[in-house]
């Protein structure tokens, strides 16, 4: 294996909100570094599980999550330290605006706070619609917001003509000493699609490789590249760490465990599959839409989420997965289904169209696809009963993000209570039942490395 530098080439690509194209500059950056022979590893600030289905779809590698509301500041270190094996520069794209996090006013969770813990050199992104002068100001507030963050440089996007660029170029640089890297203009060709739930995730869709090579095509036209690697190139080191998730997992798990992927299930964060892994476990991967039964030899299930409601139809149809699913079930197999993983569990699924599907049954219930979210955001979770996960009276932190709405049988009992980061309201949240669990909280297993283990030796009990 290649040694890892402490001062490991690094960049993140942040943005002054939502919407301004950090995953179009990162993943035009990322296909143009991997054309000129880097091997790219990817990485996404926060939950988010759609962002980097692209991010490894451009670079090969499996791109990796880091949150600093959902795990320590050591744990972020190692899980970035971990991932870089074989790997040359590393390429962060951010969440939301540059100081977003959790709603709670703390920069838990947001991108500047991970650019710190990091040592990573930031670049920021602006829409430039409707803007000249004005850029100006507004990287002048954001250099001055908060004087720990290292902004080495600027990235327009939404460029009109030359004579817009220079304007805007030329403001910043005047009165924020930023040098502004260059621009992206408006293409509807590098467009990527979006639904009720963000991006269309790149296994759903063929046009993203094309479009992916396209934006790169066009950042080396009009983004200098060279100082983009320089930069990343003159970075401190990391700090130290004491790694907590990858060690001492000394205790053996001789077992395989199914995992569902394909379009209507893909949402999995890489360490939890990793760590999974790490005790002697072996992970084999089926298709709840096009395979007709579960793999063989299994001790447990593993449904996470995606979009089940957009393929609810394929789902209703494979009767003969949906029976292969409650047989094992019932010969002892246990099942952890994570919000689409739980929908599929459930008795039935009502889609955005208000058409019913007949999913699998294990657990009592429907969901009903809404109009609206759901269910949005951080959350702390505090189990109320022993269940696949954990032990009643453990608390430990997640996030949820949904469409739809539960319906379950009057007297249903839940496994937790949940309340938002910024909120003391609590609300119910998972379902469970003898080897079978289904919730909307997405757990990443780095926030308490307790959680994998727990579920492996519920496996192994059974």
């Amino acid at each position: 294996m290649k040694p890892i530098p402490s001062n490991y080439p690094r960049i993140l690509i942040a943005g002054t909100n939502s919407g301004v194209g950090k995953t179009t500059i990162t993943l035009g950056l990322m296909s143009v570094l991997k054309k000129r022979g880097f091997a790219v590893q990817g990485y996404k600030v926060g939950p988010d599980y759609i962002d980097p289905s692209h991010h490894t779809a451009v670079t090969g590698r499996p791109s990796r999550n880091l949150d600093t509301w959902l795990m320590s500041r050591d744990v972020c270190l190692e899980l970035f330290e971990r991932s870089l094996v074989q790997s040359d520069i590393a390429v962060i794209e951010g969440v939301m605006g540059l100081y977003d996090g959790c709603m709670d006013g703390t920069e838990y969770g947001s991108t500047a706070h991970l650019s710190k813990i990091l040592n990573t050199p930031t670049i920021l992104v602006i829409d430039a619609r409707g803007m000249s002068r004005s850029a100006g100001a507004v990287v002048l507030g954001y250099k001055h917001f908060d004087k720990d963050i290292r902004i080495r440089g600027i990235i327009l996007n939404r460029i009109k003509s030359e004579r817009h660029y220079v304007s805007i170029k030329k403001s910043i640089e005047d009165n924020c000493d930023i040098p502004v890297l260059g621009y992206l203009s408006f293409n509807e060709e590098i467009i990527l699609p979006e639904r009720h739930m963000g991006l269309v995730p790149s296994a759903e869709q063929e046009l993203s490789k094309s479009a992916y090579q396209k934006i790169g095509n066009l950042m080396s036209a009009t983004v200098d590249i060279d100082r983009l690697i320089s930069i990343a190139s003159s970075v401190n080191s990391l700090p130290a760490f004491k790694k907590t998730v990858f060690v001492g997992n000394n205790d053996r798990f001789y077992f395989r465990i199914a995992v569902a992927v394909d379009e209507a299930f893909n949402f999995y964060y890489q360490d939890n599959l990793d760590l999974v892994e790490s005790y002697g476990v072996e992970l084999t991967y089926f298709s709840p839409i096009y395979d007709k039964y579960l793999p063989a030899d299994i001790d447990g299930l593993y449904i996470g989420g995606g979009f089940p409601e957009l393929y609810a139809a394929m789902l209703a149809s494979n009767t003969t997965m949906k029976e292969s699913i409650r047989k094992a079930y019932k010969n002892g197999v246990l099942i952890y289904g994570e919000c689409g993983g739980m929908m599929y569990l459930l008795e039935q699924m009502v889609d955005f169209k208000n058409k019913t599907y007949e999913m699998c049954g294990i657990l009592k219930g429907m969901t009903k696809m809404e109009n609206k979210r759901q269910g949005l955001g951080y959350v702390t979770v505090q189990a109320q009963h022993d269940n696949l996960l954990c032990n009643n009276g453990d608390v430990f932190r997640a996030h949820e993000f949904h469409w739809s709405s539960l319906h379950v049988p009057e007297g249903t009992s839940y496994a937790y209570t949940i309340s938002k980061c910024d909120e003391n309201k609590t609300k119910a949240d998972g379902l469970f039942a003898d080897r079978v669990m289904g919730s909307y909280a997405h757990v990443h297993f780095a926030t308490d490395p307790r959680l994998a283990k727990h579920f492996l030796q519920n496996i192994k009990k059974a």
